[in-house]
């Protein structure tokens, strides 16, 4: 399947939605503006507002879609989701193109503004909705009836793995999985599976086949007595992208942990790693950037006073960069205003500890109030970093706190913070136990991931720069 064939497709079908709504309404609105003309499509190409329209209003819909993510995971779109999303975003777009560009038109009477907006509001969402709703119907026709499929691997050998396989396999409408193999968990002599797919070895190979076979689905279904292994297999996987299912037990339904979009498909544990929507990690990097801008400008006084207290405090240079791990397992350079005497670490990495020899008197105070950090809003405008998120590691504590604790790993799927929930629960780790112990935090904050949630964290950083109680 080509994603971005078929994403192109989404963006011109949405193209040339925007394109014809806004034609007809422009066309409508000089009807109703001069009904006596009888020639009204000539006011009309005689207008340039008319093509200023055609050229960027288009252009506004389609960043406000990406926006909310309408060209995130393309071909698994659902037709009533798309209705539901296609209906507010088509509200929220008219109401911005009203308040920015018709609503200082001049009208007779404010009956007509009411009218022009549900012109416009009808006329964009059915055009919208008509081409998406074709689009969507034939994807989910050709997935429906195997014509194409997601590359999908079981893990699991035996009695689980075989009835999930023949209940997907004989569903009277296919939920699209293309089965290539399967892996095994346990070691045993023989694999019943086997007999229908593929053997293509231990899970331990889970992420080269995954790459190599460019596989978009892993479902999990192990034997009861195997289910140990489940949290390592998806430690293994987990920063590939790939979309893991697991099989459930009589507790999960019970629990309502099982949750199901479609009547054919096979009830299945959805292991989601998405911990925002697309529209809120919009927002939350608009604010990145707004908020960043905004606190090198005020504080241009406090990083001229940490340059010159750090520069007259100690030999060295002021602004110390740091190799650390960003998302996805990207190295980067992180700043700081250095707080520590040159040459501490000699090339072994070290932690530092409360009562630290190695800070300098005036690194002690940068780092109470936290400003050690204030050269890392320039690290949030390049992309490097966000204002709230897990605070980033290096490769050397990564390596020794994984193994403790493999998944350390998730937080490697998110833009590490300059302030993070751990950061302030816990403050500075001084050793490996403390970071595994500050890791719980982190995971509370993948996991209550929101723009209100990032808010609450930088007020209470805030509250601790304030108070001075920082490590």
């Amino acid at each position: 399947m080509n994603k971005r064939l078929h994403t192109a497709r989404y963006i011109i079908a949405d193209l040339l939605s925007a394109m014809i709504a806004w034609c007809l309404f422009f066309y409508s609105r000089k009807v109703s503006e001069t009904p006596l003309i009888n020639d009204t499509w000539s006011l009309v190409v005689h207008d340039n507002n008319f093509y200023y329209g055609i050229l960027f209003i288009p252009v506004f819909w389609l960043f406000l879609y990406a926006m909310s993510g309408s060209y995130h995971l393309v071909y698994r779109k659902a037709r009533m989701r798309e209705l539901a999303q296609t209906l507010l975003i088509t509200l929220i777009g008219v109401i911005i193109i009203f308040f920015t560009l018709i609503l200082d038109d001049v009208i007779t009477s404010y009956r007509s503004y009411y009218k022009s907006f549900l012109t416009l509001f009808s006329l964009h969402f059915f055009f919208t909705f008509t081409f998406r709703f074709i689009l969507t119907s034939v994807t989910q026709y050709k997935l429906r009836h195997r014509i194409i499929g997601f590359n999908t691997l079981l893990v699991g050998s035996n009695g689980n793995a075989i009835s999930i396989y023949n209940e997907i396999e004989s569903q009277p409408k296919s939920s699209g999985n293309k089965f290539l193999g399967f892996v095994h968990a346990v070691e045993y002599p023989s694999y019943k599976l086997e007999q229908f797919i593929p053997h293509l070895g231990h899970y331990s190979q889970l992420k080269n086949l995954i790459l190599e076979m460019d596989i978009e689905e892993v479902i999990i279904a192990t034997e009861r007595s195997e289910h140990k292994t489940i949290e390592k297999i998806i430690s293994e996987i987990e920063d590939t992208y790939v979309l893991i299912k697991v099989i459930p037990d009589m507790q999960d339904f019970l629990l309502g942990t099982v949750k199901t979009t479609s009547i054919y498909q096979t009830p299945l544990i959805q292991v989601s790693f998405e911990f925002m929507p697309p529209w809120q990690l919009s927002i939350k990097r608009f604010f990145d950037i707004v908020l960043s801008v905004i606190a090198i400008i005020v504080l241009i006084p406090v990083y001229i006073f940490c340059y010159l207290g750090v520069l007259f405090s100690s030999k060295g240079p002021v602004i110390y960069r740091q190799e650390r791990i960003g998302i996805n397992g990207k190295p980067f350079l992180i700043p700081k205003f250095r707080s520590m005497l040159m040459g501490a670490e000699n090339g072994t990495p070290m932690l530092s500890s409360k009562e630290d020899q190695r800070i300098t008197p005036f690194g002690r105070f940068l780092r109470k109030v936290r400003l050690d950090e204030i050269p890392q809003f320039f690290s949030v405008i390049k992309g490097d970093m966000s204002l709230v998120g897990p605070r980033p590691e290096r490769q050397y504590y990564i390596n020794q706190i994984a193994n403790r604790a493999p998944h350390y790993r998730l937080l490697l799927r998110v833009k590490p913070g300059i302030t993070s929930w751990g950061q302030v629960k816990y403050g500075y780790a001084e050793n490996v136990d403390q970071m595994i112990e500050r890791l719980k935090y982190d995971i509370l904050y993948l996991e209550n991931m929101s723009l209100a949630m990032d808010f609450k964290i930088m007020a209470y950083t805030l509250l601790t720069v304030m108070k001075g109680s920082g490590q």
